[in-house]
């Protein structure tokens, strides 16, 4: 059987027109974007149409607006240490819903250290922000406010529009972790209310080694890697041209041909919820409608997600879980926790994200392999023996 790739939450293939397109930038223009020579104008000018591809995805303001970092954990830490040092004499609260990333989350709780309080909103069953909790929680002194677009876990959207209109009736900065979302559903950095938001080049079919940070007109940060002051002095260090080129080129693909993939994904999404939902004892995570058109997540009794995950690969099928082996600790998943499961509940996840490889063709064999691999781990398992007496 050939193999089904359903991980794409984790890393995305780099897609061959964008590896064609930046292919140039390994090789023949090899320049160093702060010379100002010939060779490395080239590679400012690469630089400059990347940063202009990516305000069009998000619909910026314009191209200023874009940070490039050397990674989506490097921009998050750079928007909430950023904001929140540079505007400590504002205020000293940040805020975060229950589910965001580790790379939101650790660098709050390390804002702690400078006298900062450190408050988590709740989610529901579904993973929806508490409105009303995050509305009695910001103050005049919340200089941050961090809430993910989408959760790639559970696959959850957010509702952002009406997060940043609470935000800024009663606190000052909002930065949305964009990573899961960005090239699968539409974003409007300005009519959503956003001052800061996230971005992936291989959460985009783009080369590893590259992020982007948006940073709305008039919003200042501090640097948290100082150097040569390059990015407008956020963020020194020579910039990785050939994932930056690679990852505009992505972010115009994703844009063009968005609507179109999503329309031809969601189907295969629900037809997959569909047959796996058919095993007994399994359950949908997440929100059942307001999710990623790419994203499909269960939970199984009984069972642990590690065991799962290489049970599905000896199918030569590569699929994600939420349980501790993912996250290298002996812990749950917080996302999973979170929405109000069970530690034993929460260990036996399994998360499929499709991608433009994947095809209504790929349901049957993923399906039957699910099934095959639930029964098998169950028979082994003495939670399961237990429960069948």
């Amino acid at each position: 059987m050939p193999r089904i790739y359903l991980d794409h939450a984790s890393s995305m293939p780099v897609d061959n027109r964008v590896l064609e397109f930046a292919k140039p930038y390994l090789s023949s223009s090899h320049g160093n974007p702060s010379s100002l020579h010939s060779v490395g104008l080239e590679a400012k000018r690469a630089m400059e149409d990347a940063r202009t591809k990516i305000a069009d995805l998000i619909h910026a303001e314009n191209e200023s607006t874009i940070i490039f970092t050397g990674s989506a954990t490097e921009a998050n830490n750079l928007a909430v240490r950023g904001i929140g040092l540079r505007n400590i004499a504002q205020g000293k609260e940040v805020v975060v819903s229950a589910i965001e990333h580790m790379s939101v989350l650790n660098p709050m709780k390390e804002l702690q250290k400078n006298g900062f309080s450190f408050t988590t909103v709740p989610v529901d069953s579904t993973g929806i922000v508490d409105l009303k909790k995050l509305e009695t929680t910001l103050t005049k002194n919340t200089v941050l406010t961090s809430v993910m677009y989408a959760n790639n876990e559970i696959g959850t959207i957010e509702p952002i529009r009406q997060i940043s209109t609470i935000v800024h009736e009663k606190g000052m900065y909002l930065h949305v972790d964009a990573v899961a979302a960005a090239g699968r559903i539409p974003i409007d950095v300005q009519k959503d209310g956003i001052d800061l938001l996230t971005l992936s080049s291989n959460d985009l079919y783009g080369p590893q080694g590259a992020g982007a940070l948006y940073v709305k007109p008039g919003v200042k940060l501090q640097s948290v890697l100082l150097g040569g002051g390059q990015e407008r002095g956020l963020r020194s260090g020579t910039e990785n041209v050939f994932a930056i080129a690679g990852m505009g080129e992505a972010a115009r693909i994703a844009q063009q041909e968005m609507q179109q993939e999503s329309s031809r994904l969601i189907p295969i999404r629900d037809k997959l919820i569909k047959e796996i939902l058919k095993i007994d004892q399994s359950y949908l995570t997440g929100h059942p409608t307001q999710r990623l058109p790419h994203h499909a997540s269960f939970r199984f009794s009984y069972i642990e997600g590690e065991s799962i995950l290489l049970n599905m690969d000896m199918y030569d099928i590569q699929v994600s879980t939420g349980s501790a082996c993912s996250s290298k600790t002996l812990e749950p998943s917080h996302v999973l926790l979170a929405i109000g499961l069970k530690h034993e509940q929460a260990h036996g996840s399994m998360v499929l994200t499709l991608g433009r490889s994947t095809t209504m063709d790929d349901v049957q064999p993923v399906s039957k392999a699910t099934y095959e691999t639930v029964q098998r781990l169950r028979k082994l398992s003495p939670m399961s023996q237990e429960w069948r007496k």
